[in-house]
């Protein structure tokens, strides 16, 4: 049992590194832990193969995708560089560059969010803020707009430890965080620490109360009840857009570093049972609008989910 288990997940990781280049580096560096040289090589090649560099294409003159800012979705200029980032487009490539600048010039209000919609709205979304601030941090835009940027994100945490866009004015009066909020604010602060370590001691500290969130809640229940609080949190989608899922929490927790704890057990064994007998993970449905392409069939094997899987079980065993 123990040498099919092993063959399996030998044939597994061969069928991931035969993958587009963004599925591979990361394969490379989080199941193989390749050196460092290796990973960079690899990495490089998202900007010119596969689907990276098909997006990279579609670039509009002036920095933007598919003509605009936010919509539509999933083909405009903030999905599409989110899309990018999940990728691991490395730091720094100019394409990319420009198109930083370009939301945040645009986006940047006078509450140190990211507005996008002024005349509508007299305050900055969270979600949006917290989706730039992500991106912006992953390719590494120096300019101090965004150290404001990220802490108007830490800043906008609820007494819950959770954040949700609906709890600003003008967007309505939720009194309880959002799993979908708060996996955006999480994930930005923690590309924002990896970015600027030094100036980073309230995004930790956002982190660590945002973390609690979710584990009172084990990742995806009722804190009152025990029951799943919303299905869609079961299904593994991705791109996961601003959408919450299990398989997304955990890989938050990895990524940042965060220590073992006993209530992300039901997390882990949720992904565990979604696991195919071939050793693979299946995509679930995805969420409506516009794509420039589809990378994986829905109800089909995945590489992103396998390797996303396959990387959050094994921090989970290696605790």
């Amino acid at each position: 049992m123990g040498t099919r288990r092993q063959n399996t997940s030998g044939a597994v990781l061969e069928w991931l590194l035969e993958g587009d280049p963004a599925i591979r580096w990361q394969a490379v560096r989080d199941l193989q832990g390749a050196a460092e040289r290796t990973v960079r090589r690899e990495q490089r090649r998202v900007a010119r193969e596969g689907w990276g560099a098909r997006l990279l294409e579609r670039q509009d003159a002036d920095g933007r995708w598919a003509g605009g800012i936010y919509t539509p979705k999933w083909t405009s200029t903030t999905y599409t560089m989110l899309l990018l980032r999940s990728l691991g487009l490395p730091p720094g490539e100019p394409q990319a560059m420009r198109a930083c600048r370009v939301l945040l010039d645009t986006g940047f209000w006078q509450d140190d969010g990211i507005n996008f919609y002024p005349r509508r709205y007299p305050r900055s979304e969270t979600c949006i803020s917290s989706m730039v601030l992500a991106v912006l941090s992953w390719f590494g835009l120096d300019d101090p707009r965004v150290d404001q940027l990220a802490a108007h994100v830490a800043a906008q945490q609820m007494a819950d430890g959770g954040w949700n866009c609906r709890a600003m004015p003008g967007y309505g009066a939720a009194t309880h965080g959002s799993f979908h909020t708060t996996i955006s604010a999480l994930e930005a602060l923690c590309e924002y620490e990896t970015f600027r370590p030094a100036r980073a001691k309230a995004a930790r500290a956002a982190q660590a109360r945002g973390r609690e969130f979710l584990l009172v809640h084990r990742l995806f229940r009722s804190h009152r009840t025990g029951a799943v609080a919303n299905s869609v949190f079961t299904r593994f989608a991705f791109p996961a857009r601003w959408h919450y899922d299990v398989l997304r929490g955990l890989d938050y927790f990895r990524e940042c570093g965060a220590a073992w704890d006993e209530r992300l057990s039901d997390a882990c064994a949720l992904v565990e049972k979604r696991r195919a007998p071939d050793g693979r993970w299946a995509l679930a449905g995805g969420y409506p609008g516009k794509v420039f392409f589809e990378m994986e069939a829905r109800g089909q094997p995945s590489r992103w989910n396998t390797l996303r899987a396959l990387r959050v079980l094994r921090w989970s065993q290696n605790r």
